[in-house]
């Protein structure tokens, strides 16, 4: 039964969130910091004793030349092209940017991008070995023949995931498939936002709607799976089950999108 398999990536997942619970509880919003700074600073006028503070001419070197100005971390919400130099994050969108409309060709460029990245072929190869190992579905029998029948089924799972919530659905409703980070906030806040954009996504005319694209598309790849898996792997229950494992699945995505500029940043020590 997939059942197993399922559950499998589902304890991989948790296993990595907990990994990263300290991490991205400790992320600090610039919003918090500059609240921070400006309770020090009215701490210290409180005080009578306070040494005044250094002001930046005060501070200048001999001959009036001046320092340079720090420059302000601009790295907040700033994303890669990919997550732990693998996983592919091609619609992730950097914190505060404002970008042009997906063109319907363009949305499926970014379908065809996720569908046969090389990260694909990989991560296929372990969900089939996985559900081999677990004998997921037993119709498909074991050895070299076997793992072909459950690596081209995990493929096509994943390929038609992307062109259903990327491409085809969000190009019917116009809606935009990329993930605006929020890049601010504390963490239940940002995980929040995070879970949320399975369910409210922006539109192509910049304005807000209700996430077709995740729930309908994911819905449209449950029902396809049923096409080339074995009579006996069918059903409503497993249907129903694949379904709600792809949504699992765009939510942890998500909330790996939103922290993934702070991991970088305080785990990878990457600008």
């Amino acid at each position: 039964m997939r059942r197993k398999t399922l559950q499998g990536i589902g304890i991989a997942a948790t296993a990595v969130s907990l990994f990263l619970f300290p991490v991205l509880a400790t992320a600090q919003s610039p919003d918090a910091e500059k609240t921070s700074g400006e309770q020090q600073s009215q701490d210290s006028k409180d005080k009578p004793d306070a040494p005044a503070p250094v002001k930046p001419q005060d501070a200048n070197p001999p001959g009036g030349q001046k320092p340079p100005d720090d420059k302000k971390d601009d790295q907040e919400g700033k994303q890669s092209k990919r997550m732990f130099g693998i996983v592919p994050n091609f619609a992730a969108v950097d914190a505060n940017t404002i970008l042009p409309p997906l063109t319907v060709r363009g949305k499926f460029k970014l379908a065809t991008e996720d569908s046969v990245d090389y990260s694909s072929f990989i991560w296929a190869g372990i969900l089939a070995g996985q559900s081999m190992a677990l004998r997921a579905d037993p119709e498909l029998r074991n050895g070299v023949a076997g793992y072909g029948r459950y690596y081209w089924r995990a493929f096509a799972d994943q390929a038609s995931g992307s062109y259903f919530t990327e491409a085809i659905v969000p190009a019917l409703t116009h809606e935009d498939p990329r993930y605006y980070t929020l890049g601010h906030g504390g963490f239940f806040r940002r995980t929040g936002y995070a879970i949320s954009r399975v369910v409210v996504t922006k539109t192509d005319s910049g304005g807000t709607s209700f996430n077709y694209s995740e729930i309908v598309g994911n819905a449209l790849e449950a029902g396809l799976s049923t096409a080339y898996y074995p009579p006996e792997e069918r059903g409503w229950s497993n249907t129903g089950l694949n379904y709600v494992s792809q949504l699992e699945a765009a939510v942890t995505n998500n909330i790996f999108r939103e922290f993934w500029p702070d991991i970088r940043r305080k785990v990878f020590r990457q600008k």
